[in-house]
């Protein structure tokens, strides 16, 4: 069971640090096979040197261009890859030492492409996830009203468990296997069982891409109220810069030159900072947003 501060503000939640990075070289493994046109080795580049950082608390996005680092920042702040130099330390926890169950007890992880190898049906699945986790199977439903979501989607329940089916619309679902499941139910199921597992933290690599519009608003307006309430700290790459201004309370802002910028939505995406960013001019970034969900889909459909 998770025991919330009752004491501690939402606005002293965000000044306390979540993951520091200490002098942190990495760089992927080379592929075997991967060879250049005359035959030799290719080294993929070092895509983080000397670099030291302090992030805070809260719900955090991630914003830049494609292969800018995103995912990679998100997997070394969560201990699921490691440095070869330097030091990682998440929630006053150095990530080399973490074993895989303190690790999924602090920070789960949702990627961009999840498979789940199981014959279940989806209803014994949460039951599951929700009673093996740090909720063990019961926690109160969050309270008041969520901006965004329907009326329909918010009435009264006393668990946590029933309001997150209600607000991801799973009930229809309940006797459906996984592998039955579209991309967009599926993203659905596992932002649901993420939330219903409560880690101390959750990192999102593109958990929305395949939801209809007005899910994504629903999902997001929901996750802003949990990490808010339960004081749970949420960190999402997210492609679209319209999200990305309405429900963070921070934003990560990265370049291709690995500089960053941090806070609030309206200190960070701003039309110039925006622009050096994506090099394109801001009147355009709409369709290298379109372009961003168009090869995640692909990238879906083709594995």
């Amino acid at each position: 069971m998770k025991f919330i501060d009752k004491n501690s503000t939402h606005e002293e939640f965000l000044s306390q640090q979540f993951v520091s990075f200490e002098n942190v070289r990495f760089s992927y493994p080379p592929v075997e096979g991967d060879v250049d046109q005359e035959g030799n080795q290719i080294i993929p580049p070092v895509l983080l040197d000397h670099f030291t950082a302090v992030l805070p608390k809260g719900f955090v996005s991630l914003v830049g261009p494609n292969a800018v680092g995103k995912s990679t920042l998100l997997l070394l702040a969560s201990g699921r890859l490691l440095p070869q130099e330097g030091c990682i330390t998440l929630l006053g926890r150095d990530t080399a030492t973490l074993d895989e169950i303190t690790k999924n007890n602090i920070a789960s992880f949702i990627y961009q492409n999840m498979e789940f190898d199981t014959e279940d049906i989806l209803e014994d699945i949460l039951h599951s996830v929700y009673d093996s986790g740090n909720f063990q199977g019961k926690h109160p439903a969050l309270s008041g009203s969520f901006q965004g979501i329907h009326s329909s989607l918010q009435e009264d329940t006393s668990d946590l468990f029933d309001q997150i089916v209600r607000i991801f619309d799973l009930k229809p679902l309940f006797a459906h296997k996984l592998t039955g499941l579209s991309k967009g139910e599926m993203q659905r199921v596992i932002l649901a069982f993420s939330l219903l597992y409560g880690s101390e933290s959750i990192f999102m690599d593109e958990p929305l891409f395949a939801l209809e519009q007005p899910h994504k608003h629903v999902a997001l307006a929901y996750i802003k109220a949990y990490s808010r309430q339960l004081h749970i700290t949420i960190y999402m790459a997210m492609h679209e810069l319209e999200l990305n201004r309405k429900y963070p309370d921070k934003v990560l802002l990265i370049y291709p030159n690995k500089n960053m910028d941090l806070g609030t939505p309206e200190e960070v995406l701003l039309p110039e900072s925006l622009e050096k960013a994506y090099g394109v001019p801001a009147a355009m970034l709409k369709d290298a947003e379109s372009l961003s969900r168009k090869a995640l889909m692909e990238q879906y459909q083709a594995e």
